[in-house]
């Protein structure tokens, strides 16, 4: 089914000076789906997903690193990119923490195809729990359709609880676009779902420091 409408409406709500007291920086617009019916354990159920929305979030670029021996270098400049080269990449061997330093300052990794044997065994078991794998690029390809998806894509996951979290967009976009975006969002989720959109309990919508909005469904039926 399609909750376009119904995913605006509620957004409208969110951002309203009843639900969103205003602040001095602009709020990200969240989403949190609540399943039912889902034993999370016992299933085996994990939704760890890097989405393209069909309307990319105003003011919030991803953090994008560029892991290059020599193909990428220019592309990455000319794109305003960091770089890490394959020589950064082996003098981090050992260095656990500066490894999870440079983890955690970005959102996506970009790798020449070759460099991945190198970057699974070095910084593998910090980018693999954290789903920051880089996404390899032969070494004569293209990486700015890569980086253009990127900027335009978000991440949703399921941890141990049946909540799937992500952010749709800020106060500053229409509502009506982060409606396109959740309907997106949604999609992606429900066909991961075994019962489908029987196993949605209700969908939350909230700004960063504002009060859930919840449009309940039941049986696939909003309520």
């Amino acid at each position: 089914m399609v909750y376009t409408k119904e995913f605006e409406n509620a957004i409208q709500k969110a951002v309203s000076p009843e639900y969103n007291k205003k602040r001095n920086f602009v709020q990200t617009v969240e989403t949190v789906i609540k399943l039912r019916e889902i034993d999370v354990k016992k299933e085996k159920l994990r939704i760890n997903e890097t989405i393209e929305l069909p309307n990319p979030i105003e003011g919030k670029e991803p953090k994008i690193c560029v892991i290059t021996d020599r193909s990428f270098v220019i592309q990455a400049r000319e794109l305003k990119l960091p770089i890490l080269t394959k020589e950064e990449i082996q003098r981090l061997e050992g260095n656990k923490k500066e490894i999870r330093k440079i983890v955690n300052s970005y959102d996506f990794f970009i790798a020449e195809a070759p460099l991945m044997p190198l970057i699974g065994r070095i910084m593998g078991q910090f980018l693999g729990p954290r789903d920051k794998m880089p996404i390899p690029v032969p070494p004569t390809g293209d990486i700015k359709p890569v980086v253009e998806r990127l900027k335009r894509s978000v991440k949703i996951r399921m941890r141990n609880q049946p909540l799937v979290r992500g952010i749709l967009g800020n106060e500053k976009m229409e509502p009506s676009k982060m409606a396109e975006n959740m309907e997106k969002i949604f999609n992606v989720v429900v066909e991961k779902l075994p019962r489908r959109e029987r196993n949605v309990d209700f969908i939350g919508f909230k700004t960063t420091m504002g009060k859930m909005v919840k449009m309940e469904i039941t049986g696939g039926k909003k309520r």
